[in-house]
């Protein structure tokens, strides 16, 4: 029993250590989306980027409402002063940003000039959205970057907000990053792992092996 136990235990501990990150809310590992500025500059209103240029969170305590605009300049997002959390299911960005691609099917009834079909989120006054003006959308490596191992600016990038009745935006910017070059792909990291698991439960077969012949605890 002890060396089955111990068996299942390693072999537990090193699947840990060997499992693929989720493959949710995965940003581009070359790329590097940093927020500027927020303005108007207001107390309590803060932007943030998750996971490199994957989602932005927006978190307000200002005691204003924060209007994000869509893509075409609609009502899209608004956390209100008391932290309630709510999205227009009229705005074309509500659809579009379900995925990474963007490539959705938009109903009719999502237009600019739609009266906006707000739906509560949440009421902790933080809203995490996916924003296609923040990350590179097209196939492949960005026209800017002609050598891989160096940072280069792809574009700066603005989406517009109110801020009670003031009118502002997310500033920021998108950057190539070289791959760091001690990062191992994880299909070595797995191997690595399983080859690791397997010399670790051969070593215990053998003093299991050794117990049993001599009659004494091996391990």
């Amino acid at each position: 029993m002890k060396f089955r136990s111990r068996a299942l235990a390693l072999a537990a501990a090193m699947a840990v250590l060997a499992a693929p990150p989720a493959a949710a809310h995965q940003g581009d590992p070359n790329m590097e989306s940093t927020v500027r500025a927020v303005t108007p500059a207001t107390d309590g209103v803060t932007v943030s980027v998750l996971n490199r240029d994957d989602q932005l969170l927006l978190e307000n305590r200002s005691g204003e409402t924060v209007l994000v605009e869509g893509y075409e300049r609609e009502p899209y997002a608004r956390v209100a002063a008391d932290g309630t959390v709510e999205v227009n299911a009229n705005s074309p960005a509500y659809y579009l940003n379900k995925e990474r691609d963007g490539e959705v099917v938009v109903p009719k009834t999502a237009k600019k000039d739609a009266p906006p079909r707000w739906q509560e989120v949440s009421k902790t006054g933080r809203f995490e959205w996916h924003d296609h003006r923040m990350h590179w959308m097209n196939k492949g490596r960005p026209p800017q970057v002609t050598d891989p191992d160096v940072r280069k600016k792809i574009f700066d990038y603005r989406i517009p907000i109110e801020i009670g009745d003031r009118p502002g935006a997310i500033a920021g910017t998108l950057t190539w990053t070289p791959t760091p070059g001690g990062d191992l792909p994880l299909p070595a990291i797995l191997i690595g792992a399983v080859i690791v698991i397997g010399g670790c439960i051969a070593v215990i077969v053998v003093r299991r092996r050794r117990e049993g012949a001599t009659g004494a605890e091996a391990w």
